[in-house]
């Protein structure tokens, strides 16, 4: 059992509110300059893109003649370009992102204090690293693409592990494994201008799960197996609720306002995001609490559970 620690262990802290800050100045000139220069280049490259993928299209259906070999490697070549010129925005956007992370949690260091450092957990270290590497797995391999204009939505068992995270870790610790592992599939894939907002929404699904599993009903402590049983599917259903009514609303919003996507492509990715982000949820909430229920005693068993 863990035992409760008194008050005056608290001790206030600027540190990281000091560094978040300093970050987040960075973390905002960057992505300014980097929109204004090396993105501005990837739209441009689009423009280009858009008509060779038209050239080929009128090619493949008769309606027009040339060299398809010749357009597809183009096209191969042009997409690679425009994908390495929205990198540098996505990564200023991320550190944005993160930056206000740092800083709202050094906020409450200065404000509460924290309690004085003890040991490193390196079981929940080594837990948080394996699981942010199966939610790179579970997106990076295991997905469907849809393209939608030149943005994409997708199928993918990432989610999966995201909230499997946040119920083996709790909120804090799950929401940053899935969020690492997430985003580094995205910057990793043709999906790099999706990492900040993929940063941010799993997250907050692990806030989200580890807040209701671990905080509201203490699932971390002994219950009986219909009690654990119950409140696994509700975590799980929490977050990925959040998610699938999140998803496609801030997508809209960054997309069109950080990205400068056409608001008509940004409707339809968002009609195409509601429907694969309501049947990811759905195989996320079955699978992470079958994989939960499955693991608990295992790890209760051989003294690997880990208490939020």
């Amino acid at each position: 059992m863990k035992t409760e620690k008194n008050k005056t262990d608290k001790k206030k802290s600027f540190g990281l509110l000091i560094t978040g800050a300093a970050l987040l100045v960075i973390g905002i000139i960057f992505a300014v300059y980097a929109y204004h220069s090396s993105y501005q280049d990837s739209v441009a490259l689009g423009t280009q893109l858009k008509s060779v993928k038209a050239q080929v299209s009128a090619i493949k259906e008769g309606t027009a003649s040339g060299d398809l070999d010749a357009l597809n490697a183009q096209v191969s070549r042009l997409s690679a370009d425009k994908l390495s010129k929205e990198r540098p925005y996505s990564y200023g956007l991320t550190l944005v992102f993160f930056s206000i992370l740092l800083t709202v949690k050094g906020i409450y260091n200065a404000l509460i204090g924290v309690y004085k450092p003890e040991k490193a957990d390196v079981k929940k270290l080594a837990q948080a690293g394996l699981l942010a590497a199966l939610c790179y797995i579970g997106f990076a391999f295991f997905k469907i693409d849809i393209p939608v204009g030149p943005e994409k939505a997708s199928f993918h068992f990432g989610n999966v592990f995201c909230v499997l995270a946040a119920l083996l870790l709790g909120g804090y610790w799950g929401g940053l494994a899935g969020a690492v592992g997430m985003t580094i599939g995205d910057f990793t894939t043709s999906y790099v201008t999706s990492a900040p907002k993929t940063f941010l929404l799993k997250l907050c699904i692990g806030l989200i799960v580890g807040l209701v599993a671990h905080v509201i009903f203490k699932l971390s402590q002994d219950h009986s197996a219909r009690f654990v049983t119950g409140v696994t599917i509700l975590a799980s259903a929490c977050g990925m609720g959040f998610n699938v009514v999140a998803d496609p609303l801030v997508g809209y919003f960054y997309k069109t306002y950080l990205f400068g996507v056409p608001q008509d492509i940004t409707t339809a990715l968002v009609k195409i995001s509601a429907l694969t982000t309501s049947v990811n949820a759905v195989v996320a909430v079955i699978a992470a609490s079958a994989i939960y229920l499955a693991l608990r005693p295992a790890l209760k068993k051989s003294g690997l559970f880990v208490e939020p």
